[in-house]
């Protein structure tokens, strides 16, 4: 069955909904059906709605709509068969990151890890939420602070950001979760500086991540579990959009050779 895409978009607004919201607008357009696709689990090998109807949908033209698949073709994320419309296509790197081999081994093993955290991520936040003791809260609420503090004071917040993310599984109160993070702790830091470095380089990425964290620590202080689980799960799709927008620049520089030393990490 052909899956609905929802969310009508005008040509004079935003379609990446407010949350990515640079580019032409078929990159834009683009943009939001990647993150349908990826938002409803829709699986590879999945046959999308017609190019007419997925325009009526986004509220664009023909034109914008055949840019936007076009680029998702480029990127690899979807396949066009004469006569039978675009298909959806397991997840590819970024265009930007491609040409150099090492750094595309470098940029997939960032992704494979970011997927990996996100299961992980969330079914520890959603145990944290109805587990955490009011101590525990306070001590996230604190590393959480940590993080702002070093960003304000000019540094990367890495090893902030780490830390956050460790209190969150200490207040699981199971200790294997902890030392399943722990275990991947070399890794997770220097994933974290690839990302962090990338979203330094853009005020409406360093925005994003606050109130992705924000969401996931007033779920935590709610006490719901389903809310903690989708956001902390947000969270790690978020990142993972954001390192599929980093530009081209970004990976010759700084973000390739901090994304090798990830790839350089598991064979230590």
């Amino acid at each position: 069955m052909t899956p609905a895409i929802p969310g009508a978009v005008a040509e004079t607004d935003d379609p990446a909904g407010g949350t990515f919201d640079t580019g032409t607008l078929g990159e834009r357009v683009a943009e939001k059906l990647v993150a349908k696709i990826r938002e409803e689990g829709i699986a590879p090998g999945t046959r999308l709605p017609s190019e007419h109807a997925m325009a009526q949908h986004f509220g664009v033209s023909r034109t914008i709509m055949r840019e936007a698949i076009a680029l998702l073709k480029a990127d690899g994320l979807l396949t066009t068969r004469k006569g039978s419309g675009a298909f959806v296509c397991k997840t590819a790197l970024p265009r930007a990151a491609r040409g150099d081999p090492l750094t595309e081994q470098s940029v997939q093993s960032l992704l494979n890890l970011t997927e990996v955290r996100r299961g992980l991520e969330a079914e520890i936040a959603a145990l944290a939420a109805v587990r955490r003791t009011p101590g525990q809260l306070a001590a996230i609420e604190h590393a959480l602070r940590g993080v702002e503090d070093a960003m304000r004071a000019g540094g990367d917040g890495v090893e902030e950001d780490v830390r956050f993310h460790l209190c969150i599984a200490e207040a699981t109160g199971n200790p294997y979760w902890v030392r399943f993070v722990e275990m991947f702790t070399q890794q997770i830091r220097l994933a974290v500086k690839v990302t962090r470095a990338n979203e330094a380089r853009r005020l409406d990425f360093m925005n994003q991540v606050r109130e992705e964290h924000e969401r996931i620590v007033a779920a935590l202080a709610a006490g719901d579990a389903d809310r903690a689980r989708a956001a902390a799960g947000d969270h790690m799709l978020c990142v993972a959009e954001r390192v599929r927008l980093a530009d081209r620049d970004f990976w010759a520089g700084s973000g390739g050779e901090l994304a090798r030393d990830l790839v350089s990490s598991f064979g230590r």
